[in-house]
């Protein structure tokens, strides 16, 4: 079984606190046995995927296996077509790690995304911008060290996609059960 979940800001990928108070996963309801593909840290939002299957963890993280995840990423600032490119072009350097080459656009429409509660910091005298990123490795907060590498520090990271899945209707907070024909579109 695999589980198609729309994690919602300050909840911990896991199913007990590191520290009293903090929310996790165990207040969502999912079946027993299931655990996270991948995780999504605390400040950050969007598709989580969960599994009881043995193994997926590998197929799917596995940057060999070049399993695209692509995020909507809010960053202080409007970034340079210059700054876009060195965000793709895997010259960006992160505690000793070069990150692999992704793909970063401003995306021509900007997606209805609700509100954040608590909302994000917002500056009247600093634009902010959306950014879409995908790659497909997943460092630990390797998204947001990256935009902060090029100098756009990031506001809020929502991740829409694995492989061809999408969080499509997903609320905050709900889960689904994903078909065999929604398996396709991850790729596993």
């Amino acid at each position: 079984m695999i589980i198609a979940f729309h994690k919602p800001y300050g909840v911990l990928c896991q199913f007990t606190p590191d520290q009293p108070g903090q929310r996790t996963l165990s207040e969502f309801g999912f079946p027993k046995g299931v655990y996270p593909l991948g995780r999504l840290d605390m400040d950050s939002e969007g598709l989580l995927l969960l599994s009881d299957e043995n193994g997926l963890n590998t197929r799917l993280l596995d940057p060999k296996n070049a399993h695209e995840r692509t995020y909507l990423v809010q960053v202080e600032g409007e970034p340079s077509t210059e700054a876009l490119e060195k965000l793709c072009s895997g010259a960006i350097v992160i505690q000793k790690h070069r990150c692999l080459p992704c793909r970063a656009k401003i995306p021509e429409l900007q997606k209805e995304i609700p509100p954040r509660v608590p909302p994000i910091r917002v500056r009247k005298s600093i634009p902010d911008t959306w950014i879409e990123i995908t790659l497909i490795e997943g460092k630990n907060r390797q998204v947001r060290r990256m935009t902060a590498a090029i100098g756009y520090p990031t506001l809020r990271l929502v991740r829409i996609t694995i492989g061809a899945y999408t969080i499509g209707k997903l609320l905050f907070g709900e889960w689904k059960v994903i078909s065999h024909a929604e398996r396709k579109l991850i790729g596993i």
